[in-house]
């Protein structure tokens, strides 16, 4: 738990303005199983005002390989689906920010592939992408800085050049063992 700045505001109260240069997955995908995939992001793309929303939508659509699905209600998606509509409702708005929480969560492996070669498009066009995972390996393979944060608080910040992932899970492990979480006593030795 904890907040997220943006220009210095809180972006839970800063209102639609700056909510709308963030992109967001979360473990509720945020979707409407009564609509189908395209009549969801037309809901999302106007209230995010994208422009030439058709053609946003074909777009997201095929990049997240869901544009063969568009007429289809998302209550028949499998999980892997949800997911990939989700991602696609995230970067509809080309949003400057990503914020991805376990965002693999149900991808099959081309999804997964799919979703990398989606990170570091995004990474290269000079946008923020935060990624939180319990994978690791893949973390660190997807990420170019890796952080944890702990008690509220970061307690690591490096770049992922040279860090192993076997290096990484012993610095993780004597992170979250010296340093108490909020209502946690540290662990003893």
């Amino acid at each position: 738990s904890g907040s997220v700045k943006l220009g210095g505001q809180e972006v839970q109260q800063a209102g639609h303005g700056l909510r709308r240069h963030i992109g967001f997955v979360s473990h509720n995908p945020l979707l409407y199983d009564s609509l189908t995939a395209e009549e969801n992001l037309i809901f999302f793309g106007r209230l995010y005002e994208v422009p030439e929303l058709s053609q946003r939508i074909n777009v997201v659509l095929d990049r997240v390989g869901l544009l063969h699905r568009r007429k289809d209600l998302v209550r028949t998606f499998s999980r892997g689906m949800i997911q990939r509509l989700t991602i696609a409702r995230s970067i509809l708005h080309n949003p400057p920010i990503l914020l991805l929480d376990e965002p693999d969560t149900g991808l099959d492996q081309q999804a997964a592939d799919m979703l990398r070669g989606l990170l570091l498009d995004i990474g290269a066009s000079d946008r923020t992408v935060l990624l939180t995972t319990h994978n690791l390996e893949r973390g660190l393979e997807w990420a170019d800085r890796a952080l944890i944060l702990n008690g509220g608080k970061i307690r690591y910040d490096s770049l992922t050049d040279n860090l192993t992932p076997a290096e990484f899970r012993q610095v993780y492990t004597d992170v979250v063992a010296t340093v108490p979480t909020i209502g946690k006593e540290p662990a003893s030795s």
